[in-house]
């Protein structure tokens, strides 16, 4: 008998990522993934499991996403060798201070998640209408929910707090971070492989077209360079990163722009594309000649590594840097341009071992370790939803 279809999502602003793994008595096996590409008329879905397929969806677009989503699952299950979907976890990108940690989706959960959404406005919209799609489809099918921002819960208020009015802090302004299920994988990952590692004072760069990085120590999210918002931190993609308010305020003010003007230069016109005016894709700027290309890089690299020194303050010192995530694991010239600005602190990578991606990059004279690691949000939210399902009795049925 097959076993039974656990289904993970990540909602994007114009992709459903779908990761696909066997549930059995022994946890989650990723077996595929999935993607649902709704910025294309009409939505493709892009299928990797035991064959490769792209499939042009004839389901009509609908803000609740149940026809796409209906057809799509039907692709899914024709493709894989499994039985039906037994459950489903959803990666939510902000849990406030409500959750520390994954939950089953009931009809409280859900209301929470929703009266969040003044956090994280662009984001919390997408996974909701995703829950309440599947609640349509299989009212009876398990959903968990997987926040990003519940590894940071260890930070102290320290770390956490703007200097503003307290009472703005009572009303949910301050810093949370993100990229937690990332975060969570590669401590659990540096346990594994690297355990003398692993309970130091690392920090982890997720390096991607979103990007942060973290402080780890002992495990545990000391600090992050995200804090409120995503848009917070080094520069990324389309965002900008950490910006003087006072930029917003002129923008606001001076130049009559509106605020939802403003939202869109900060979320989709700056960072890498803003710099360069070429494109936000750091592979195109790698291949670039233009010396805007080059800078644009230049500045992306200087400010991880400024941020690399100050999460080092906050721990106390730096015995291993991790870089993961699509730019941190597959492009070994911001690599080195990152490292290049780190040679103070007794950083040292070795160029070969670089270039071949391997999993420990430092030179032997090296002062700090140097690592690359794949990171796996997907393989996260599976295993908590099957450490939660099974916390209270569910076992792995297909429905």
């Amino acid at each position: 008998m097959n076993p039974p279809l656990l289904l993970t999502f990540n909602a994007g602003s114009a992709t459903v990522k779908i990761g696909l793994f066997a549930w059995d008595v022994h946890g989650a096996r990723r077996i595929g993934k999935a993607v649902i590409d709704l910025g294309l008329h009409p939505p493709r879905l892009t299928l990797d499991g035991v064959e490769h397929a792209e499939i042009r969806l004839h389901a009509a677009y609908s803000e609740d996403l149940h026809e796409i989503l209906d057809e799509a699952m039907r692709h899914v299950s024709a493709h894989l060798p499994l039985g039906g979907p037994a459950a489903a976890g959803h990666r939510v990108v902000h849990g406030g201070d409500r959750f520390a940690g994954p939950v089953r989706l009931d009809d409280a959960a859900l209301t929470a998640i929703e009266a969040l959404t003044p956090l994280a406005p662009l984001h919390q919209p997408r996974c909701i209408r995703l829950m309440r799609a599947i609640r349509r489809l299989h009212p009876a099918l398990p959903q968990t929910a997987s926040f990003d921002t519940a590894f940071h819960r260890t930070q102290s208020d320290l770390v956490r707090r703007f200097a503003l009015p307290r009472a703005l802090e009572a009303e949910g302004i301050r810093r949370y971070g993100f990229h937690g299920l990332s975060y969570r994988f590669v401590a659990r990952e540096l346990r594994r492989r690297a355990p003398d590692i692993a309970e130091g004072r690392v920090i982890v760069a997720h390096l991607g077209s979103g990007a942060s990085l973290c402080a780890l120590q002992g495990g545990a999210s000391r600090d992050t360079s995200m804090g409120f918002s995503t848009l917070d931190g080094i520069p990324m993609s389309t965002r900008c990163g950490a910006l003087d308010p006072g930029v917003l305020l002129h923008l606001l003010t001076q130049r009559g722009l509106s605020p939802q003007a403003v939202e869109h230069m900060l979320y989709h016109e700056s960072g890498l594309l803003g710099l360069s005016g070429i494109s936000g894709d750091s592979r195109d700027l790698l291949a670039s000649p233009a010396p805007e290309a080059r800078a644009a890089l230049e500045l992306f690299c200087f400010r991880i590594a400024r941020e690399v020194a100050a999460l080092a303050n906050t721990i106390g010192g730096l015995e291993a840097l991790v870089f993961t995530a699509g730019i941190g694991e597959h492009q070994p010239a911001i690599r080195a341009g990152v490292c290049a600005h780190l040679g103070w602190l007794g950083l040292r990578l070795d160029a070969a071992a670089n270039a071949a991606g391997r999993l420990r990059l430092e030179a032997s004279d090296s002062d700090v370790a140097v690592l690359t690691l794949a990171t796996d949000e997907e393989q996260i939210i599976a295993d908590e939803a099957v450490e939660m399902l099974a916390r209270e009795g569910a076992q792995p049925v297909s429905r």
